[in-house]
C-alpha cells in the first residue's frame, strides 16, 4: 500500500470540493467512510489513492427517517446495521432487513454504509489477483474460458463478474433513488440509472462521477397492500456472498398483482431487473403456479458459463419462493 494523505471533513460539501480541486478524474483523491471495501481495493493495489477524505465525521449524514408520504430517507453514512435494527424499516420495508441480514458479519454491517455498499467493486479472483484483466484495463476476461463458478449468467459486458451488493437488489426493487452531491449542485438519479454494466468506455458498475459524493438514498412510499421478500443461497450458512439472490416487492389489491417489481443479485455485473417476470404477473391473481411461470421468465434469457449452469436453476426457485412470500402466499 502506498503513502497517502489523510483529511477528515464533516460534510458532503467540504468532501466534494476535496474531490474536485486535484486529481478527481485520476483517481487520486478517494472517500473513506466504512472502508469495507475501499481498504481492501488499496490492499491488493487496485487503487492507489494520494489523498483519503475520511467523511465519517460528517454526523448529518447518518439518519433514517420516514417522510408524512411513507418515503424512507436513508444518510449515506447509515450502515447495514442501523438497517437491520430499524424497527420502523422492519415492519414498512422488510425486504431491506432481509437483504442485510446475511451481507457481512455483524462487525462489518456495523461499519460498512449504505452509499459504500452500493459502490464496492466485484469479488472476481481474477480482478482481484494478478492478472491484468478486462476490468482492471486489460484485453481479456479471464473468468471467461477459466473458473468461473461464481460468475455471470446474464448481461453483455466484455466482463462476467458479478456484483456483490446484497442491498443493491432490494432497494432497486422498491425504485430508490440517489441524491449525488457535485460541483454542479445536487441531483436525483434513479437507482436503476446509476448502475450499468462496464463498457470499453467506463470499465465500473455505476455512473458516479470521481468528483460526486452519494448522500441520501430515497425509497418512495409503496402502495396499500405492498410487501416483499428478499431471498438468497450462499455457499455457506451465513456471511458469504450470494451464489444468486432475488429480490422481490409485490403490491396486491383484492389477491390482484396491481405492482411488481423483480430483481436478481449474483447473476450479472449489475443488479438485475426481471421484467418478464414482472409483465407475468402484474394484473393477475398470484398462485404458485403463476409464481412457477414468472420465475420461468425470469431465467429466460440465462446464458451460463462453463462452470456456473447450476445458478440457472436456483436463482429460478429464488424467485419462485420469493414471489410466494411477497405475495403472502404459502409455499413448500
Amino acid at each position: 500500500m502506498n503513502t497517502f494523505e489523510h483529511v477528515t471533513v464533516t460534510d458532503g460539501n467540504e468532501a466534494v470540493k476535496l474531490l474536485s480541486e486535484r486529481g478527481g478524474a485520476a483517481g487520486e483523491t478517494k472517500i473513506i467512510a466504512g472502508g469495507t471495501d475501499l481498504l481492501t481495493l488499496m490492499n491488493a493495489s487496485l487503487i492507489a489513492p494520494q489523498r483519503l477524505v475520511n467523511l465519517k465525521a460528517a454526523r448529518a449524514l447518518r439518519y433514517l427517517r420516514f417522510a408524512e408520504d411513507g418515503a424512507l430517507h436513508i444518510g449515506a453514512l447509515a450502515t447495514l446495521a442501523d438497517l437491520e435494527r430499524d424497527a420502523g424499516v422492519a415492519r414498512r420495508l422488510p425486504i431491506l432487513v432481509e437483504s442485510v441480514r446475511d451481507a457481512a458479519t455483524p462487525q462489518l454491517r456495523a461499519m460498512a454504509t449504505v452509499a459504500g455498499n452500493l459502490l464496492q467493486r466485484p469479488r472476481c479472483w481474477y480482478f482481484r489477483g494478478a492478472p491484468h484483466c478486462w476490468l482492471k484495463g486489460g484485453a481479456e476476461c479471464f473468468a471467461r474460458d477459466g473458473e468461473n463458478k461464481y460468475h455471470a449468467i446474464f448481461g453483455a459486458s466484455s466482463c462476467v463478474a458479478v456484483h456483490p451488493s446484497d442491498l443493491a437488489p432490494a432497494l432497486l426493487a422498491l425504485d430508490a433513488e440517489l441524491l449525488i452531491n457535485g460541483p454542479s449542485g445536487v441531483r436525483t438519479l434513479p437507482l436503476a440509472a446509476f448502475f450499468h454494466e462496464p463498457t470499453n468506455d467506463a470499465r465500473i458498475e455505476h455512473t458516479l462521477a470521481p468528483d460526486e459524493v452519494i448522500t441520501e438514498i430515497r425509497v418512495p412510499g409503496q402502495p396499500e397492500g405492498a410487501n416483499g421478500a428478499y431471498l438468497k443461497m450462499m455457499d455457506r450458512q451465513a456471511w458469504a456472498f450470494a451464489l444468486a439472490s432475488a429480490a422481490a416487492q409485490l403490491s396486491v389489491e383484492d389477491g390482484v398483482i396491481q405492482q411488481a417489481r423483480i430483481v436478481l443479485g449474483g447473476v450479472a455485473t449489475v443488479p438485475w431487473r426481471a421484467t418478464q417476470a414482472e409483465d407475468a404477473l402484474t394484473g393477475q391473481q398470484l398462485t404458485p403456479e403463476l409464481a412457477r411461470t414468472a420465475a420461468e421468465a425470469a431465467l429466460a434469457g440465462a446464458a451460463p458459463l462453463a462452470h456456473n449452469g447450476y445458478k440457472v436453476p436456483l436463482a429460478r426457485e429464488l424467485v419462485r419462493r420469493a414471489i410466494l412470500r411477497a405475495g403472502s402466499v404459502p409455499h413448500p
